[in-house]
């Protein structure tokens, strides 16, 4: 019986070693980013399985650009549609977070999310799309890593250079390109709102790109974007 515990026991540690060792390969991955870009993500990753799962060719459309390559329309209305408290909070906006869990209480299913841009870009560069408790505090915890050692304009930068705008289009610069033939840098202030408004459900409006939920969106944020505060 003792000699079991003693198993049992070095196995937990052997659980919490690998743990640990996996925070610290998480952890060294941020403190490089902070000067170098990374050059994918683990939803990246997912979503190219899948396009080429159906296709071997398939690639995604992604081009990095830096911070000021990107139009000030399209960082506002992010921060609009997305994050307002983005510059102010240290991670977690929660008041959001309880307006978001009274308004899915109501409906009585998920309707709303309180995830910040800090948790949203946590998710995307380091998780799997399965939904598990686990997840959930691996993405807290990569949350107070970003905000610990990156600065909020070097995480809206990511961010900006990430997320999905699409069937395997992935941030502002194929986005710009993909719906409006342009560069991130010059989009206007209507064709920012409406590539924000879609960030919530992007393959979808990639087909439905006159969709009436997304125009009303739309109309939303461009009403929001003067206030919205950039980093």
């Amino acid at each position: 019986m003792r000699f079991l515990g003693y198993l049992a026991w070095r196995a937990l540690l052997a659980v919490l070693a690998l743990i640990l060792l996996y925070q610290l390969w998480i952890f060294a991955h941020i403190v490089w980013w902070i000067k170098f870009n990374p050059s994918t993500s683990a939803f990246m990753a997912d979503r190219l399985a899948v396009l080429q799962d159906k296709n071997p060719d398939a690639e995604l459309k992604h081009k990095w650009v830096p911070y000021n390559r990107i139009s000030n329309n399209l960082k506002r209305a992010l921060i609009a549609a997305e994050d307002a408290k983005f510059v102010d909070h240290e991670g977690f906006d929660w008041e959001g977070i309880q307006k978001a869990y009274e308004k899915n209480l109501k409906k009585g299913k998920i309707v709303a999310g309180g995830s910040t841009i800090s948790q949203q870009l946590a998710k995307n560069l380091f998780l799997s799309t399965k939904r598990t408790p686990w997840r959930k505090v691996e993405e807290a915890m990569i949350t107070l890593m970003l905000e610990t050692v990156m600065d909020k304009r070097r995480i809206f930068e990511i961010y900006l250079n990430v997320i999905e705008w699409g069937n395997g289009v992935f941030g502002a610069e194929a986005a710009a390109r993909h719906y409006y033939r342009t560069n991130a840098a010059y989009l206007s202030t209507g064709q920012a709102a409406k590539l924000a408004a879609m960030v919530p459900n992007p393959r979808y409006y990639d087909r439905h790109r006159e969709a009436r939920g997304l125009m009303r969106k739309t109309g939303i944020i461009l009403a929001r974007m003067n206030s919205a505060e950039i980093p």
